[in-house]
């Protein structure tokens, strides 16, 4: 496990999107070749988005044989309803780039039949050839993707109720009225993400420095489900400085001072 510790959210969100060019530009993926991509939505990632935006302009990174699996979504909100995670990831990254759009899957929150939309989009995955890197944020109570505390950590794709903690804090993006957010959503599993090759967890802001403790320090919990990823052979933690205000010294310092190796991962790559 690496634990990426930046000052501040750019520097999280500009390391994050250097590591995902650098994943991608190695893996030097072809038409018969993809690289596959797993994505979060939310506040946390919209830094690394906005970057791996610029290298795209730039000319450092084509997203043309890259297919995308997303996290989540909610129920029973239109897909152009403009906080539908569909709208999120077209108008925040997809529509800036040069992905095909019958690259990006996104689960359905209004498909007929929910249980069959999630076993669909776990046989999509396998049919990929699996995720090579699967990126994620947290909540404040340290669930990964919609998947609440008291979820388990051996979970598939499925329908899952939102805990009232996360109506709330979803609330400002409905226009602060709690009674618009949706109650349930559509989410992949811990182990759907577990599956992945690699998995990168973006974690900003004092408010998650407690579920930063409990995904290094403390032991395994399906109360906080971020946790999990003790045990997956190549996760990434990237959070700021806030976010380690509950972490013991020794740690912080043990992790900062790998720091001169872990930042040789996002050195510019040499020209082929």
């Amino acid at each position: 496990m690496k634990l990426i510790i930046l000052n501040d959210y750019d520097q999280v969100g500009e390391w994050a999107a250097k590591y995902i060019r650098n994943k991608i530009l190695r893996f030097n993926p072809g038409p018969a070749r993809f690289f596959i991509l797993g994505l979060p939505t939310g506040g946390t990632p919209l830094g690394c988005y906005k970057k791996l935006i610029e290298f795209y302009r730039n000319g450092e990174i084509s997203f043309k044989y890259v297919k995308t699996f997303n996290m989540d979504e909610y129920v029973g909100i239109p897909r152009n309803h403009p906080e539908s995670y569909h709208s999120f990831m077209w108008n925040n990254f997809f529509k800036h780039i040069d992905i095909q759009s019958e690259n990006t899957h996104i689960l359905d929150g209004n498909a007929a039949n929910l249980i069959e939309e999630c076993d669909s989009f776990e046989q999509k995955i396998k049919a990929a050839g699996g995720i090579d890197l699967f990126v994620g944020g947290i909540g404040p109570d340290g669930h990964i993707a919609f998947n609440e505390p008291g979820s388990s950590l051996m979970s598939r794709t499925r329908v899952k109720t939102l805990a009232q903690d996360t109506i709330l804090a979803n609330a400002r993006f409905f226009d602060g009225d709690m009674s618009k957010v949706p109650t349930m959503a559509l989410t992949v599993g811990v182990a759907t993400v577990m599956d992945a090759r690699e998995v990168m967890i973006l974690i900003t802001g004092a408010h998650k420095a407690f579920a930063l403790y409990k995904a290094i320090e403390d032991g395994v919990n399906h109360m906080w489900t971020v946790s999990a990823f003790q045990q997956h052979p190549q996760t990434v933690f990237v959070c700021d400085e806030d976010a380690t205000l509950e972490l013991r010294v020794k740690t912080v310092k043990y992790f900062k001072g790998m720091m001169h190796v872990h930042n040789k991962l996002v050195e510019p790559l040499p020209p082929k």
